[in-house]
């Protein structure tokens, strides 16, 4: 039988994985020490999706990994079907493991007559049977508020700050947020690297036009230095590209992007090639086709720190643990 028994032999760790990215299933469940549980997974001819897991799940604590790639509904939608599914067969616990959480940006609305998107798919998952939402670097910490039930929000900074420490030499650097309101996540890389000074890109939104900003001038003193310029995700890579340019035509010495999440939507790939950056540093919480990758695209693993935390929740440690060092 697939899992992993704990040593009182009253607990059972199962782990799921929908269609979306599985070659980080496989990652994950090889830290772990496990096996996928066996899934049939298809699609009807009208798209419907049909899911049954092979193995007994009753009494399991039973973790679902699903990336909320492009097509992003269609694996929103699988994970949903495999909550459901794996409710109905008495497992013990749901976790759902988001490496990247769907909808995540619609936290709130800008104007009348909005959704907010990223509370309804809290309200869907634990509808579904989540009994736990696991997701690395939201794109805004009070979303976890939006889920009625725990909610283990992963940081891969750790992990992203100590590959950039590779990369350049800490003395230089100078760490950069590409607008106002992620100052407060560009402090903490500035501290992780050795109380780095500060800046951050000035720009205007329009909030009429999904995916688009204009980066206008440099908060701060970016003159040859090595630019850090840190972002939960990039999709598109406009902002990007256009604050890399920016910090170049400030004199900064040359930029690394670093990211946690490569949505990578076209142009992306080509933006980010051009734009001047010295390397663009992402993790594989979404999988990045080949078409998508480029000379100067780095991709390091997040499956070691899903599994740390995995293996937290299920013999009931302190997942805060594995990134203050506390219990």
């Amino acid at each position: 039988m697939t899992g992993i028994i704990s040593p009182d032999s009253e607990k059972r760790l199962v782990f799921a994985s929908g269609r979306a990215h599985p070659e980080l299933a496989k990652d994950v469940a090889r830290e772990l020490g496990t096996e996928i549980i066996p899934t049939s997974a298809y699609d009807f001819a009208n798209g419907e999706i049909y899911v049954r897991f092979g193995e007994s799940v009753r009494g399991a604590d039973v973790f679902v990994l699903q990336s909320h790639t492009s097509p992003i509904n269609q694996w929103i939608m699988e994970q949903l079907i495999m909550c459901d599914a794996l409710k109905r067969a008495s497992a013990k616990t749901i976790t759902v493991v988001q490496p990247f959480y769907g909808y995540g940006r619609q936290d709130k609305k800008h104007r009348g007559r909005e959704p907010i998107s990223a509370r309804l798919m809290a309200d869907l998952f634990k509808t579904a049977g989540a009994d736990r939402m696991m997701s690395v670097d939201l794109h805004t910490s009070q979303a976890q508020g939006f889920f009625d039930g725990p909610v283990d929000h992963l940081w891969a900074m750790p992990l992203l700050t100590d590959y950039v420490r590779t990369r350049v030499n800490v003395a230089d650097v100078t760490v950069v947020s590409p607008d106002a309101g992620r100052i407060r996540v560009a402090e903490q890389w500035a501290t992780r690297l050795g109380d780095a000074p500060l800046a951050f890109i000035h720009k205007t939104r329009d909030i009429h036009q999904p995916n688009m900003s204009a980066a206008n001038r440099v908060v701060g003193d970016v003159e040859g230095r090595s630019c850090v310029l840190v972002d939960d995700l990039i999709d598109t890579g406009g902002t990007i590209a256009a604050a890399v340019r920016v910090l170049l035509d400030a004199g900064a010495k040359d930029v690394i992007v670093a990211a946690t999440h490569g949505v990578l939507s076209d142009p992306a790939p080509q933006r980010l090639q051009e734009c001047g950056a010295r390397e663009v540093v992402v993790t594989d919480t979404l999988p990045i086709a080949s078409d998508k990758q480029f000379s100067k695209l780095t991709v390091l693993s997040i499956a070691p720190l899903l599994a740390r935390a995995i293996r937290e929740v299920f013999d009931d440690g302190s997942v805060t643990s594995l990134f203050d060092g506390n219990a």
